[in-house]
């Protein structure tokens, strides 16, 4: 057992017969099977903890069965505040953020807090939105007065009735949602996140990165899962076109879970590579303001936000001033496969036609395009 991100023993020993028991009653109410042709199994149990189990022969001997109870200790960026894990600037920011529409990718390990950050910027969506969220597993609560949750199914017996992540977003678009939120990204289904937030949806994900540079190279590659015919002359152009932030969360060796770092991704692409930049990041331990501009500011100015007044807030624990362009450190570049990103590979031409900028909701986005004088070189391996 594990508490607080800490492993444990316990006194209590299960026969196999008990356990196989406890299994079947959890999956009653899921509508999900496990046995021998479907060895595995993914459920949500009724207080939103997820439930997952392998049997033998796939594991040597015995039932491995993990429950992760989600503990709300926070359901809003405030909260995150009271919990070290943010700063009063970086929630503002990050608020205002998601009021003005911008689309946010949260990235971590497992368990650095990625759910928690995501339904914590979910709550900072405004009242009169539909928000239609998809998942492999319920885990996302969102609560605003008009949202519809949905998850995947697995096939039945015979090998039919199976609706995966991909077709969830595909009918998502259906239903008239004004943000989409997809709990993770992990194979082909990012590149049906990528057409709707490139036709104007806004929207949210998170996917496994061990960093935000990291995370933005990733996210550039799941497309290509998608066929043969998807390639990266597409899928970067269209990434730099549709996504603005990188929240990044971290959970150090005492269990802290923290955002370590939020990345602004440029609309440039240069040799198939996107422009980025750290807007915070920590410095000593703090999360500071290092930008000098928010990305895509005529949006936040059209939701009633001042840009300038979001990293230079004097009465916020007096954090650094930020960093002007000219003594800002190069930017980072990142690509899909072939592609020059964290891992230093080259890429091919991601100028190529695809990545169209999107006409509704995220305009034109000419504020991102000026930032050559930030610097254009690339972050070694």
């Amino acid at each position: 057992m594990a508490r607080g991100g800490e492993s444990e023993l316990t006194s209590l020993v299960l026969s196999e017969s008990h356990v196989r028991t406890l299994v079947e009653r959890m999956l009653k109410s899921s509508g999900r099977r496990l046995d021998l042709s479907s060895p595995f199994v993914d459920a949500s149990l009724p207080d939103g903890s997820r439930l997952h189990v392998v049997i033998p022969d796939v594991t040597r001997a015995h039932w491995a069965v993990n429950i992760r109870k989600f503990v709300a200790r926070a359901r809003r960026l405030s909260d995150l505040v009271a919990l070290d894990s943010l700063t009063v600037q970086a929630a503002e920011f990050l608020r205002a953020a998601v009021e003005s529409g911008l689309n946010i990718l949260v990235s971590g390990a497992t368990q650095a807090g990625k759910t928690t950050m995501l339904n914590c910027l979910c709550a900072a969506i405004g009242p009169r939105e539909r928000v239609v969220t998809v998942e492999e597993v319920f885990e996302l609560k969102v609560a605003l007065r008009d949202v519809v949750g949905m998850q995947c199914r697995q096939a039945n017996l015979e090998g039919t009735g199976e609706i995966p992540l991909r077709r969830l977003v595909k009918e998502a678009l259906r239903m008239r949602p004004d943000r989409l939120v997809v709990g993770e990204v992990r194979e082909a289904e990012s590149l049906d996140m990528l057409i709707a937030l490139n036709a104007g949806l806004p929207g949210m994900c998170s996917l496994h990165a061990n960093s935000a540079r990291d995370a933005v190279t990733k996210i550039c590659t799941l497309p290509l899962l998608a066929g043969e015919n998807i390639s990266s002359a597409f899928v970067v152009p269209t990434v730099a076109s549709c996504f603005d932030l990188v929240v990044h969360c971290h959970r150090d060796p005492t269990g802290h879970r923290h955002v370590a770092e939020i990345l602004g991704i440029g609309n440039r692409v240069e040799n198939g590579v996107i422009e980025t930049y750290p807007i915070f990041r920590r410095q000593n331990g703090v999360l500071r303001a290092v930008a000098s501009e928010v990305p895509s500011p005529e949006r936040f100015e059209r939701a009633g936000h001042v840009p300038a007044q979001l990293l230079h807030d004097d009465a916020v624990g007096a954090p650094d001033a930020p960093e002007s362009p000219a003594s800002r450190p190069a930017a980072a570049h990142h690509g899909g496969p072939g592609g020059s990103g964290s891992d230093g590979s080259s890429s091919g031409d991601g100028r190529a036609a695809g990545g169209g900028r999107r006409q509704n909701g995220r305009g034109s986005r000419a504020g991102r395009g000026s930032r050559a004088g930030r610097g254009t070189g690339r972050v070694a391996p």
